[in-house]
Formats: C-alpha cells, sequence, structure tokens
C-alpha cells in the first residue's frame, strides 16, 4: 500500500483531519498541453460527479471504446454520487444507522477510504459530508455578492465535527451501516481517482496503448504519445481565470492529480474560505499552501494523498513524499514558490513557467 509509511510522519499529529472536493465544473485545474504525435485523435467528454469528464484516445479510432468509459462514468456515479438520490451512498446516508446493501465496487471504494483514513491517522476522513454541506461551498462560490452570514457559527461547525469519524462505517459483507446515524459519507475526495483508474482498466483491457483521461483534475495517461514522447500536463497558476499554468510535468503511464484553495472558494471582506477543510476546526485548513500536486502511479492513491499533503503542510508534506516510492509532488506556497521532491527533474520531468 502507497501509505505504509504514513503514521511515522504523523505521529505527532492529533488526528487532523483534512477533506478536499476536486470536481470542478470547468476541469480546468489541470491543463492537458498535450501534443500529438501522428494521426488523428477521437475524444469524448461528458459531466459526471459535477465535474467535466474528457478521454481522448491517440491510437484507436473505436469510438465505442470513449462510450465504454462514459458508461462506467454513468454507472460508478449510480453507485458513488451523494446527490443522486438512489446511489448505494445516498441510501446509507438515508439509513439512519440501518444495514444497506450496496455494489461490490462500493464496498471496495469505502475499504480504499477507510484504509486512507487510518493509515493518516485521520487525515483523510470520507463521513465529512456534514461538514462540507454546512459550508457548502460549490455553491457559495458562484455568488456574486457574498457576507458574513455564509459563513457557519461555531455551534452549527461543532455539531458537524462530532459526525466525522471514518471509525463509524461498518462493512459486514456488502452490508453498510453507519454506527452514527447522523453521519454522512462523502466520497468526492476519492471517487474521481478510483474512475480514472478503473476507465484506464478498461482501455488497456481493449488494447489502447496510448490515451488521457481527464476526470475534472485527476488526470491519467496510458503509454505515451503516439510519437513515444511523454505527456506533457499543465498545472493550473493559482487564482490565474485564464487558465494559465505555472508549471508542467512529463509523463508516461502515470497520473498527476492536484488540490488547491483556488478552486472554489467564496470571500467575506479579506476572508477566503476555501474547500479544503480542517475538520479539527471545522474553518478551511489555514496554512501557507496554495496547492499541492501529486504525480504518481494511481489516481485514487494521488486523490488521497494530494489532501494529506495538503493537511500536512509543506514540511511534513514533503516529509511524507521522500518516503513513498513512485510518487513526487509539487507543493506551491502563497508567495508562489514552487517547492518539489527530490525526484523532480530526474524522474519526473517539469518545467518552471512562472518567467515564460
Amino acid at each position: 500500500m502507497v501509505y505504509d509509511k504514513v503514521k511515522e510522519v504523523l505521529k505527532e499529529r492529533n488526528g487532523f483531519i483534512m477533506y478536499k472536493k476536486i470536481a470542478s465544473l470547468l476541469g480546468f485545474f489541470l491543463l492537458c498541453l498535450i501534443l500529438t504525435g501522428c494521426g488523428e485523435p477521437i475524444s469524448k467528454s461528458g459531466f459526471y460527479f459535477d465535474t467535466v469528464i474528457t478521454v481522448t484516445l491517440y491510437d484507436s479510432s473505436k469510438e465505442q471504446l470513449l462510450d465504454g468509459c462514459f458508461d462506467l462514468a454513468a454507472e460508478y456515479e449510480g453507485y458513488f454520487s451523494n446527490t443522486v438520490a438512489d446511489s448505494d451512498i445516498s441510501k446509507i446516508n438515508a439509513s439512519g444507522g440501518t444495514p444497506v446493501t450496496v455494489h461490490d465496487e462500493t464496498i471496495e471504494l469505502l475499504q480504499k477510504g477507510i484504509s486512507y483514513g487510518e493509515q493518516s491517522n485521520g487525515a483523510f476522513d470520507i463521513t465529512i459530508g456534514r461538514l462540507s454541506d454546512l459550508w457548502n461551498i460549490p455553491t457559495k462560490a458562484l455568488l456574486d455578492e457574498t457576507d458574513a452570514s455564509m459563513v457557519p457559527s461555531d455551534t452549527e461547525i461543532r455539531q458537524a465535527l462530532a459526525t466525522v469519524d471514518y471509525r463509524t462505517i461498518v462493512i459486514d459483507g456488502n452490508d453498510v451501516s453507519l454506527t452514527n446515524p447522523d453521519a454522512k459519507l462523502d466520497l468526492g475526495g476519492i471517487a474521481k481517482g478510483y474512475i480514472a483508474d478503473k476507465m484506464k482498466e478498461y482501455l488497456l483491457a481493449n488494447g489502447v496503448k496510448s490515451a488521457l483521461i481527464n476526470l475534472g483534475g485527476n488526470v491519467l495517461t496510458i503509454g505515451d504519445k503516439p510519437d513515444g514522447s511523454p505527456f506533457t500536463i499543465g498545472i493550473q497558476y493559482p487564482f490565474q481565470e485564464d487558465g494559465s499554468s505555472i508549471a508542467s510535468v512529463k509523463i508516461s503511464d502515470q497520473t498527476v492529480v492536484s488540490s488547491g484553495i483556488y478552486e472554489r472558494y467564496f470571500k467575506v471582506d479579506d476572508t477566503l474560505y476555501h474547500h479544503i477543510l480542517d475538520t479539527k476546526t471545522g474553518y478551511p485548513c489555514d496554512n501557507n499552501l496554495l496547492g499541492v500536486t501529486i504525480i504518481t502511479n494511481h489516481s485514487v492513491d494521488g486523490d488521497a494523498l494530494s489532501t494529506i499533503c495538503f493537511t500536512l503542510g509543506l514540511r511534513d508534506g514533503m516529509a511524507l513524499i521522500e518516503q513513498l516510492d513512485g510518487t513526487e509532488a509539487i507543493f506551491i506556497t502563497d508567495d508562489y514558490e514552487l517547492h518539489v521532491s527530490s525526484g523532480m527533474g530526474n524522474t519526473v520531468p517539469y518545467t518552471d513557467l512562472r518567467n515564460e
């Protein structure tokens, strides 16, 4: 497991839990700067999990493979979404603690979420739903006018915090229940990574050797571009509405996942309230990071790691990355400096675009 050493890094911390919701309505959190080598790629986009999903095939003209990817997206949205009334997750959340029988894939993803919670001492928690709903950052971020009434009260936050504990999830075969009936599951922090990985498995099984999968910021590549060169993936410049990149990385058969405070937020006076919630305090995380980008092999791992590393901050987050095989990271601090792990530039080529 990619997080075998997380506890060593987190053992001095007191259950500092955070959550991110990477969903991006426009899917511009990461920009894919793809230079095709030969032939004409085929591509399809759709809207699932509150984000734009785009799949591009470079070595196949079989449009049915694209359709198959989006059949998977629709299927998994029907399992994992907490906004689809009859999804597995919605049924669990509405059950009042009564066991609900769910699909195998839901069990698999819940087990991953619990494992990330255990191995990070709660730095990742999939029972964040009540707190996320209380803040409702995605909706408030779309408003033209804001005021102090949009910030929850301390009492409301304490009540929501009392429901956040991944240890209240009970799995017995395919039956799932919550020992705290007021708790609410939200798989938004890992669902897109899981789906990206499943799409990749499907395409590989059907002979695809060159493709790019983008689930609103979770970018996953299959092989290289048709000319044999790696894919170039741009990392968005924080708070730049034109979608320009602060850096780019070159990857082959890997994933790039980012989490940042500039994706969804609202302001009241001079205070910015973003979507990455610290469930130790119940407020948006307050550190000097603007964003964290993870480069690794599995998108679901990148999802969880980007949250965990953002939670830990630059020092401890970087220490964690340096202990993990096959994983690199870029941290962007609030002075817009780039801090990169030791393998960046060697294992993972990258370009600093700040002065270009």
